[in-house]
């Protein structure tokens, strides 16, 4: 287990945080990386970048007054890759059905 600040990034550190799970991380080891919450949007789409990258979201917490952590497991390639195939598919179909809705 890591643990990585990114406080100092303030509300840009998703990419940093991407790249310490890609080359910080090994497969199935967990990082716990902490930054700075502005307006709440940064918890939700640290989520979703998380999920975008095919890693395990573990947790997502409120550590103190102005600081969240979130705790991500690396997913092997092979199963990222199966994520982020899932979740294209899921998007396009609830494009697909919102579009026949309309």
């Amino acid at each position: 287990m890591k643990r990585y600040d990114l406080r100092h990034l303030k509300d840009d550190f998703y990419d940093r945080m991407v790249e310490l799970i890609d080359q910080g991380l090994k497969v199935d080891e967990v990082g716990i990386f902490m930054f700075e919450v502005g307006d709440f949007s940064s918890i939700q789409k640290s989520a979703d970048v998380i999920k975008e990258t095919g890693h395990e979201l573990m947790n997502s917490l409120k550590f103190n007054e102005v600081d969240w952590t979130v705790v991500v497991k690396k997913a092997s390639d092979e199963d990222a890759k199966a994520r982020k195939e899932a979740l294209a598919a899921s998007k396009q179909e609830a494009e697909e059905s919102a579009s026949e809705e309309a």
